[in-house]
């Protein structure tokens, strides 16, 4: 059984949500889940504001958001992994990642966690969608990967990242058998009541559906709610911005089976989906389409992917060739 966490954040409280987190964590191995997924930016909430208002008018979300981004290597993720250890569960979390780098360089973050607590997975969204890119850095590929674990193959992409075919199938080709998806709460595109704007749900049914039909794969959708306390200061910035925030569509969190279809009902309300799924079920329809063995032409299309980690600097240190000094005298 898989868990997919349909929760608030804390708004902006990276310390609290992780508590939170702690919680869902506790409460899917009582209801007996092998693996829990979080939503996208879920520590410490989705950076919205850049859909409803111009830059210039947001810094000081941006200063609030980028406070409390965490750190890979942070307390927060430490209680989250001393959690999976604990309850012996998978754990996988979206979170604003920030680095010693800088102190404004953001990433859209994802950390797949084994049940002894250890990373099994960090990976960074590769491109910012859309006004996202007013926040986050666009990662790189190190942990575009599957990891073998006791819950199957598991693979995680983040929000857009599920409409991109080249990094879908990186997946495939690794023989993912899980795949976990993550969204935030709501996409604003355009105002409501407008023909062309964007329905979230729709579309996560639509990439996530033909996700599992091309990769005969299960997919557990892991969507953010959208808070009160969120949804009041996102509406504070305009009589326009909250116009916007009561009309837009709310993502809802789903699991798909290897056929393309939903199992079961969708989440909409805060808590927990738990779902069963049996990976045995993606054997039989490798045999109608299996893009990455017997229906593809390896003779003509070639896919390479570039896993170097992509760091802002390298440091070449020739360790006893450095400049010496000598000490201060004390009596000088």
């Amino acid at each position: 059984m898989v868990a997919a966490a349909h929760l608030a954040p804390v708004w902006m409280d990276a310390a609290a949500t992780a508590d939170k987190a702690c919680d869902a964590i506790a409460e899917a191995a009582r209801k007996g889940a092998g693996l829990i997924a979080f939503p996208e930016s879920f520590i410490p909430g989705f950076p919205a504001w850049t859909a409803l208002a111009a830059p210039i008018l947001t810094h000081d979300f941006f200063a609030r958001f980028a406070a409390n981004s965490i750190r890979a290597d942070g307390p927060e993720v430490m209680r989250l992994r001393q959690a999976a250890r604990r309850h012996g569960v998978h754990v996988s979390f979206g979170f604003s990642e920030s680095t010693d780098a800088s102190l404004g360089c953001l990433w859209n973050s994802n950390m797949l966690l084994g049940p002894d607590g250890t990373v099994l997975n960090h990976r960074r969204k590769l491109v910012p969608t859309y006004y996202e890119k007013l926040v986050w850095a666009p990662g790189d590929a190190e942990g575009l990967r599957v990891v073998d674990s006791p819950m199957g193959r598991v693979g995680v992409l983040i929000c857009g990242e599920n409409t991109n075919p080249l990094a879908r199938y990186s997946l495939m080709a690794e023989g993912e058998q899980l795949h976990l998806a993550t969204f935030p709460p709501i996409w604003p595109t355009r105002v409501p009541g407008d023909a062309a704007a964007y329905d979230i749900e729709e579309a996560i049914r639509i990439r996530c559906g033909a996700h599992s039909f091309e990769a005969k794969c299960f997919t557990l959708v892991a969507s953010s709610l959208l808070g009160r306390v969120a949804a009041e200061a996102l509406s504070s910035l305009s009589p326009e911005a909250a116009r916007v925030v009561k009309g837009t569509p709310r993502a809802v969190s789903m699991a798909i089976g290897p056929d393309g279809r939903q199992i079961g009902q969708s989440q909409r309300e805060e808590g927990l989906l738990l779902v069963e799924m049996d990976l045995a079920a993606c054997v039989e329809p490798k045999q109608f389409h299996d893009v990455v063995g017997y229906y593809n032409r390896f003779d003509i299309f070639r896919l390479s992917v570039d896993r170097t980690p992509r760091e802002p600097i390298r440091f070449e240190d020739s360790p006893g060739l450095g400049r010496t000094y000598p000490d201060i005298d004390p009596a000088a």
